[in-house]
């Protein structure tokens, strides 16, 4: 058996490929959860280090949001799960 793919359609999955780990998480500010809550969960669902889980809490507070992380689609969606679990709003863009 032989596979045969015009160069049109390999270009056409390779750019879908890209696209897609381009997305970014994305946390947004409410005034409901404290900033230990969100660095607290920063650090547990997207495993980042203390400091940077403190800079995306006051990027969040002070500009309303943070891109707190990029990837693939497959790749976001169980972190944002996590920290809407943790009832904090965040999108995968």
């Amino acid at each position: 058996m032989s596979w045969q793919f015009e160069e049109e359609e390999l270009v056409d999955v390779l750019e879908d490929e890209k696209e897609d780990e381009g997305r970014t998480l994305v946390v947004f500010n409410d005034e409901v959860n404290s900033f230990d809550h969100v660095i607290d969960t920063l650090i547990k669902v997207c495993k980042h280090e203390r400091v940077q889980a403190e800079q995306c809490t006051y990027i969040i507070h002070f500009n309303g949001k943070c891109q707190v992380k990029k990837g693939t689609y497959e790749k976001l969606k169980p972190m944002k799960e996590g920290i809407l679990d943790a009832g904090i709003n965040a999108v995968i863009n």
